[in-house]
């Protein structure tokens, strides 16, 4: 069975730090384990599949300790792992102008 498959089997973020060796503080996890393991997905996607199995767990290992790392330093509401906490800081739209008859212009409503 390869590393991947051996992730994929695995339930909680506990076991995931516990699988791959890294330490963790458990007020930490207990905060950012869904953001923690999101970021190490999101990052695995832009790095692309280590293609040695031999070097894989390394190559995980490597990646979920920069993501806890990110949540250490910072907070999930900072980081913006999720679309409802980046959706929290963008405008919901363009302000409605009002366009004036006597020429000066438009007017913000």
């Amino acid at each position: 069975m390869t590393v991947l498959e051996q992730l994929a089997k695995l339930s909680s973020a506990e076991d995931y730090f516990s699988f791959l060796g890294v330490p963790y503080d458990p007020a930490v996890l207990n905060v950012a384990r869904l953001h923690i393991l999101r970021r190490m997905g999101d990052n695995l996607r832009k790095a692309g599949m280590e293609p040695y199995e031999e070097k894989a767990r390394a190559y995980f290992r490597a990646h979920l300790e920069r993501a806890y790392q990110d949540f250490v330093k910072s907070s999930p509401i900072k980081e913006r792992v999720f679309k409802v906490h980046k959706d929290a800081i963008r405008p919901t739209g363009t302000p409605l102008v009002r366009l004036s008859i006597s020429g000066n212009g438009p007017e913000a409503l």
